[in-house]
């Protein structure tokens, strides 16, 4: 329990759902190249600037009470399950004016980019979750 108590302080609970975001996120890219030259196929998608407001708001609600628990407000494709792990459901992205001969919709450009984007994004995550993790083992083993 004490443990916990001095993990789950600060950022540290946003950044651990960043990084299994950034983790969802990517999979849904990989299956969405994957299936670019299947007929028919339409790319899905996850709204990242959604995940990024929940986020937000869930460390407003808890910025003056440490001790409350990290809670996301569930939308349409996040929502977390009981034992607090992350859940995604992505949803299909919807036609814009690109719809290929084959009747897909999806652009290995803008794949790339959100590749590119989420990539950077949970390399952030991970750096500064590695850095809060190294101060922790510091101040248990007493070195500076």
């Amino acid at each position: 329990m004490f443990f916990s108590s001095i993990t789950e302080q600060g950022a540290a609970p946003a950044l651990v759902k960043s990084l299994a975001f950034d983790e969802a996120r990517l999979k849904m890219i990989a299956e969405n190249v994957a299936n670019a030259e299947t007929p028919g196929y339409r790319a899905k998608q996850l709204d990242v600037a959604a995940f990024r407001s929940s986020l937000r708001e869930a460390l407003e609600a808890r910025r003056g009470d440490p001790a409350k628990p990290f809670e996301l407000k569930a939308g349409r494709e996040v929502r977390t399950d009981a034992q607090g792990n992350l859940q995604v459901t992505p949803s299909e992205k919807p036609v814009d004016n690109v719809l290929f001969h084959d009747g897909t919709n999806v652009s290995i450009e803008r794949q790339m980019a959100d590749l590119a984007e989420t990539g950077l994004m949970h390399d952030l995550a991970t750096r500064l979750l590695q850095n809060r993790m190294d101060g922790l083992r510091k101040a248990i083993r007493g070195t500076v």
